[in-house]
């Protein structure tokens, strides 16, 4: 006898797995490929049918059961018990990363949980489309006012993130993959010019530093900055003993943050190794470098040395005027007020000259790393020597700005060519 068909109350015949409840609702149940029992549910048995009044629009069970067989086909694991949402999943990625620098670490935590926790965390990740992930950038910058080099921290976490999820056969593709140059093109937003400043810039600063009564305490650090190249961390970091002064070299071991880590209940700063391999180095002093630490030691005996100790570290070069440690936002606020004050000096000597100023533009510390960099690019043809100096992990980068430092010259060079050889 043959068995009778199961069917809805349509009179629809239902297939293997199917099933219809007393309110209506249609279920689908299947194993897992790991005998793991699983049911989905549906208002609609197939998309043609009308979305009950009062229910919120959803996939027919049959549209669910298709993408469920196709994710079993293709080995996807569409029901996890753990890491089904994107804050589990961020937890799973980073037990991965066992060699991540602490600070990358804590930095990456930050950025997660004050970022991305709330707003994206709870969903579950096959539930996370580009859409939403176009959505959440977009929100960033429109309501939080985020810049390029905060979306590429945001991003740099993300997409790793979601990377481990196709790896591991959660969900078939990765939302993030071209979000960001979306993001690029939809505010034109291009990568940011590195700036240095001229050889006239460079000359006034230093020359307004020497004159200053108000400013000349910040002289010492900024020879430190253009004549070193150093990042803004080793230079706040510098120990006493990482200056041999008989040799003529300063010891780049270390880098120092100001950052909360995990656990911690207030920010601090934090002793780390540098980021690379290349970030560990020996860098030649010049007389002018070691001249202005030789001012800054002399001072200290007599104000005092900076008796502050982080990590086991002690003995740092700058302090401020209370015997602490400098911030980058110390310097570079100090950088602002000593640029306005050198360029309100020279809009009164134009004035006196009549002549139209030539003032310095806005620059941050950074961009003191880039003059000593475009000046040793300047003065330098081998590239190793230059990468070594910088401790440039890539030497693309060392490559472009050695491109961009030498094209100015080049043009002066051809120019200085003009009319003193035969061509015609």
């Amino acid at each position: 006898m043959a068995t009778a068909k199961r069917t809805d109350t349509r009179g629809r015949i239902l297939k293997d797995g199917e099933s219809q409840r007393s309110d209506g609702i249609y279920r689908y149940r299947y194993t897992d490929a790991y005998g793991k029992r699983h049911d989905v549910y549906s208002n609609r048995l197939v998309a043609t049918d009308k979305v009950p009044k009062g229910s919120k629009p959803d996939l027919s069970l049959r549209e669910k059961e298709k993408q469920i067989n196709r994710d079993l086909d293709d080995g996807i694991k569409a029901q996890v018990e753990n890491f089904v949402t994107l804050n589990e999943l961020f937890q799973l990625y980073m037990s991965t990363k066992t060699k991540l620098k602490e600070s990358t670490r804590a930095n990456y935590i930050y950025m997660y949980e004050k970022y991305v926790q709330d707003a994206l965390g709870s969903k579950k990740v096959k539930d996370i489309k580009y859409s939403t992930i176009y959505s959440f950038y977009s929100d960033l910058i429109d309501r939080l006012g985020f810049k390029p080099n905060s979306m590429e921290i945001i991003h740099s976490i993300l997409h790793p993130v979601f990377r481990l999820a196709v790896r591991d056969e959660y969900i078939r593709m990765n939302p993030t993959e071209g979000a960001m140059s979306e993001i690029k093109r939809t505010y034109d937003w291009e990568k940011p010019k590195r700036i240095a400043l001229t050889i006239p810039e460079q000359e006034m600063l230093i020359d307004f530093l020497n004159t200053s009564e108000t400013y000349c305490r910040w002289e010492s650090i900024i020879t430190f900055f253009l004549g070193t190249g150093c990042r803004v961390g080793e230079v706040i970091g510098l120990r006493w003993e990482d200056c041999d002064f008989e040799k003529k070299t300063i010891s780049i071991n270390h880098n120092t943050i100001y950052r909360k880590y995990k656990g911690e209940s207030e920010s601090r700063f934090h002793i780390t190794t540098p980021k690379t391999k290349a970030g560990i180095r020996m860098i030649p002093m010049l007389s002018d470098v070691k001249n202005a630490l030789l001012a800054e030691y002399n001072l200290q005996q007599q104000i005092g040395f900076c008796d502050e100790i982080f990590d086991g570290s002690s003995g740092f070069v700058f302090q401020n005027r209370f015997g602490n440690l400098l911030s980058s936002n110390d310097i570079n606020r100090a950088l602002e007020r000593i640029y306005t004050a050198c360029n309100n000096e020279e809009r009164e000597r134009a004035k006196e000259e009549k002549r139209p100023p030539v003032l310095i533009r806005h620059f941050s510390v950074h961009n003191l790393r880039h003059t000593f960099c475009t000046r040793f690019c300047e003065n330098e043809s081998n590239l190793k020597v230059i990468q070594e100096i910088m401790g440039h992990a890539d030497i693309e980068t060392t490559m472009n700005i050695y491109a961009e430092a030498t094209t100015e010259k080049k043009v002066e060079s051809f120019a200085n060519l003009e009319g003193k050889i035969k061509i015609s």
